[in-house]
């Protein structure tokens, strides 16, 4: 025996279903919003205003700069056209490109040919967003991405 399907069923099926699909989008946008800022600068006409002078210059170093994770070790090669290169300082962040709840600080040690930090990290794409101070004052910023595999 079958029930006959009637007006009101069918709207209550649109609506549940419409409810479930509207639920589902505010949840992911709120989360979307909530982890991760999308904050590059605070005001981007005054960032703008120096851009290619700051460009010119970190490009006239001619550094090199990759980065790579294996058995622990964060391993961040900087250099240029003579070899392996030790700035006067390095400030960097790593973490997912879509969030700030995994960032961290790696602390830097030089080898004689690259920097190297212990780290904890998951597969998956991570972005090292560094900024180093050359020998000669010029500073040098650059996100450096790499993938650590499983």
């Amino acid at each position: 025996m079958s029930r006959e399907i009637k007006g009101i069923h069918v709207f209550a099926m649109f609506a549940v279903g419409f409810s479930i699909i509207i639920g589902v989008n505010l949840t992911l946008a709120t989360q979307a919003i909530r982890t991760f800022p999308g904050l590059e600068t605070k005001n981007s006409y005054v960032a703008s205003q120096s851009f290619d002078a700051r460009r010119a210059a970190q490009l006239a170093l001619g550094w090199d700069v990759k980065a790579g994770y294996a058995d622990g070790i964060l391993r961040l090669e900087i250099k240029d056209a003579h070899g392996p290169v030790d700035p006067s300082l390095i400030d960097a962040t790593l973490g997912r490109a879509t969030n700030v709840s995994q960032d961290q600080t790696p602390a830097f040690r030089f080898d004689g040919e690259a920097h190297l930090a212990a780290a904890d990290l998951a597969p998956g794409n991570w972005n090292l967003r560094m900024k180093a101070i050359a020998r000669d004052g010029t500073v040098f910023e650059q996100r450096v991405p790499f993938l650590v595999a499983e």
